[in-house]
């Protein structure tokens, strides 16, 4: 008796919750019996009893044709149309807006092209401009040029005429007679100078002895030879004055002087000397 007490002892405690466990394992059968039941009464079918019988009857009749079975109508199913394609309308565009639109694009290229006529207007002028430029310019250096060239022309003819004046100086001799200014080359002056007619017929002049009033102005030419002193040889009328007191008068003028001066540059002219001396005398 102790030993199985004992035992008992050494039991492990019962499970809690067995009740509990237990009576769902209960309610789960029976839950599992109902479905298994209403499932197999479902899938019953009823049996429907088929019965033939023949008939006979008393006299042969023929029997009438067999019903033909009528097949049902197929139904034809619809062939599908294809929708309209609606091809989508173009909203209205006012046409106040698209004249407006135009007008203004007008009004651009008129614009635009007015300022490109412009442009091209601008740049002709300034071509134009640089073309006068360069042609002035031109001009100028060409008028350079030729002024230049003047220029060194005239100084070559003045080195020339310089170079011919020094080799005149060259060429004159240490005896020459000429005066400082004399631009000769000769030893002496070959003809007298602009002023010696002059002088010789200031002193026949001086030395003339005529009065009348009434003589007007006579003039004659007279013809005057001298020695190479200057010593008088001869004198002769070559032109006449029409009056014979006023001729006579310069010829015995020309007489009193006897030794004409000598010129500027202190000795009697060679041509003098040797053709004479030609002078016009008048009241």
């Amino acid at each position: 008796m102790l030993a199985a007490t004992d035992r008992l002892e050494f039991i492990p405690p019962p499970a809690p919750g067995l009740l509990r466990a237990l009576a769902l394992a209960v309610l789960a059968h029976a839950f599992l019996l109902a479905a298994l039941t209403w499932g197999v009464h479902w899938k019953r079918e009823a049996t429907t009893l088929s019965v033939e019988a023949e008939l006979w009857s008393a006299l042969p009749q023929e029997a009438a044709p067999q019903a033909l079975e009528v097949p049902l109508p197929v139904a034809v199913e619809p062939v599908p149309v294809p929708a309209p394609v609606v091809e989508p309308v173009p909203a209205p565009v006012e046409p106040a807006k698209v004249d407006i639109a135009i007008e203004q694009e007008k009004l651009r290229l008129k614009k635009l092209k007015a300022e490109e006529m412009l442009e091209k207007k601008r740049l002709q002028e300034k071509q134009q401009k640089e073309r006068q430029a360069a042609e002035e310019k031109k001009k100028v250096e060409l008028e350079k040029q030729r002024k230049q060239a003047l220029l060194a022309k005239q100084e070559a003819q003045r080195i020339e005429a310089q170079r011919s004046d020094n080799l005149k100086r060259i060429a004159g001799l240490a005896g020459a007679s000429g005066a400082p200014d004399a631009k000769g080359t000769a030893q002496q002056s070959s003809g007298p100078s602009a002023s010696y007619a002059g002088k010789i017929v200031g002193l026949i002049k001086s030395n003339t002895k005529y009065s009348d009033p009434n003589a007007g102005r006579p003039t004659v030419t007279v013809m005057v030879r001298v020695s190479s002193i200057g010593s008088i040889l001869s004198r002769r009328i070559v032109s006449s004055s029409g009056n014979n007191a006023w001729n006579e008068a310069v010829l015995r003028a020309i007489d009193r002087i006897e030794i004409l001066p000598r010129d500027t540059d202190g000795t009697i002219p060679a041509i003098v000397i040797r053709e004479g001396l030609e002078l016009m005398v008048s009241l």
